[in-house]
C-alpha cells in the first residue's frame, strides 16, 4: 500500500533536521512504479534507503522515494547452494542475522552494517575481507526514466570497490529488491587481523561465532548513531600508482599501503587521517571519533554544511601533506 507523507522528518543516522516537502512510501513494486511514471521529474526526486550513508546538506528536500519493501524468500536451491530474494526495505543487518540463523553463509563478515538491502548494492557494502557483489546474483529495480521494471546481472552492476553502476547513476534506478546466492558450507574467512584475534580461542568455528565476534568489533570501534551521529567510515581507502607508493613508502616505511596491480595501490586512509593529525580531532559540534580517525561524527547540532566543510579541511590537509586525494564514501545530498 502507498502512503504519501507531507513535511515529513528524515530519519539519518548524522542525526541532522531534513524534511521532505512529500516522502512516499510503498511496500508494492506496480504503486511505486505507477507513482514514478505519474512525475512530471522523477529525476528530481530523492531515492532513499535507512538514512543509514546520507549527508543532508540542505534540511529540506521536495520528494522522497522510500520502498518499504519487505520480506526474505528463497527462489531455489541446491546441494550446496541457495538463492534468496530480499525486499530493499528489508534492514541489512536483520537479513544478516536471518542468513546465519539458517546457516547460509556468504554475507556474515558483513554482519553489523546500517542500512537497508536496497542500498547494499549501491555502495558495494564491504567489511573484514568480503564485499557485498560476491554474493550478489541480480539486482531488481524500476527505472526512473520510464517507470519499467528491468533487473540487472551482477556484471551489469559493474561493482567496484564501494562502488557500482547505481551509485555510478545516482537517481536514476529505484532497487526494490536484490537476489543473493549463498552456500550451504560454510567456511571461515577471518584474514584480518582484528578478527583471527577475536577468534583467537575458539577451536570450532561456525558461522555464528563470526557474526557475534564481527558485531564484538564493530561496536568497540565505532561510536553508536544514537549516540554519536556519525555514517561510518567517511571516505574511501584510496588507490595510488607506483611512483606515489614508493615516495610515500620511502618517508614511511611501516605505512599500511596494499598492492592490487602491477600498477596500482591501496593505501588506508584511516592512517593518511591520523598522520595528518586529524585523529580525535574535534570543531565545534564537529569532530573525527577518537577510536576511528575515518568516522567524522556530530557531537550535537552540527549541520550538514558543518560537517562537510570540517571533511573538506580534513581532505585537502590530507592532500597537502601527501598529495593524495581523498574521496568521500559518504552520500552527500544537496537538495
Amino acid at each position: 500500500m502507498i502512503s504519501i507523507h507531507r513535511e515529513a522528518p528524515l530519519f539519518n543516522t548524522f542525526g541532522i533536521p531534513a524534511t521532505a516537502s512529500v516522502l512516499v512510501e510503498s511496500d508494492n513494486v506496480a504503486e511505486l512504479a505507477d507513482y514514478v511514471g505519474s512525475l512530471s521529474e522523477p529525476s528530481s526526486a530523492l531515492l532513499l534507503g535507512g538514512g543509514s550513508n546520507m549527508l543532508f546538506v540542505s534540511e529540506r528536500c521536495e520528494t522522497v522515494i522510500r520502498p518499504a519493501i519487505k520480506g526474505i524468500e528463497m527462489i531455489y536451491e541446491t546441494d550446496e547452494h541457495v538463492l534468496l530474494r530480499a525486499g530493499a526495505g528489508e534492514d541489512w543487518d536483520n537479513f544478516v542475522n536471518w542468513c546465519v540463523k539458517h546457516e547460509y553463509a556468504g554475507v556474515e563478515n558483513l554482519s553489523h552494517i546500517p542500512g537497508t538491502v536496497g542500498a547494499c548494492p549501491i555502495q558495494n557494502i564491504g567489511a573484514y575481507g568480503v564485499e557485498a557483489k560476491e554474493t550478489i546474483e541480480t539486482v531488481e529495480a524500476i527505472d526512473m526514466s520510464n517507470a519499467q521494471a528491468v533487473t540487472f546481472s551482477s556484471r551489469q552492476c559493474l561493482f567496484g570497490y564501494r562502488d557500482s553502476f547505481f551509485k555510478q547513476n545516482k537517481g536514476k534506478y529505484l532497487i526494490t529488491a536484490v537476489n543473493f546466492r549463498l552456500s550451504k558450507k560454510f567456511e571461515a574467512n577471518i584474514k584480518y587481523d582484528d578478527l583471527r584475534l577475536e577468534l583467537s580461542n575458539d577451536i570450532h568455528m561456525t558461522i555464528y561465532k563470526i557474526r557475534q565476534a564481527i558485531i564484538a568489533i564493530r561496536s568497540r570501534k565505532l561510536p553508536a548513531p544514537a549516540e554519536l551521529g556519525n555514517a561510518g567510515s567517511f571516505f574511501k581507502n584510496p588507490t595510488i600508482d607506483n611512483e606515489k607508493a614508493k615516495e610515500i613508502k620511502e618517508k614511511n616505511p611501516l605505512a599500511p599501503i596494499f598492492q592490487l596491480s602491477d600498477e596500482y595501490w591501496k593505501i588506508s586512509a584511516a592512517w593518511l587521517v591520523q598522520q595528518a593529525g586529524w585523529k580525535g580531532i574535534r570543531e565545534g559540534n564537529v569532530g573525527t571519533h577518537e577510536r576511528q580517525s575515518l568516522v567524522i561524527v556530530n557531537y550535537g547540532g552540527a549541520t550538514g554544511k558543518e560537517i562537510l566543510n570540517f571533511a573538506r579541511r580534513l581532505s585537502d590537509s590530507v592532500k597537502e601533506k601527501f598529495g593524495v586525494e581523498l574521496e568521500m564514501e559518504v552520500n552527500i545530498v544537496y537538495h
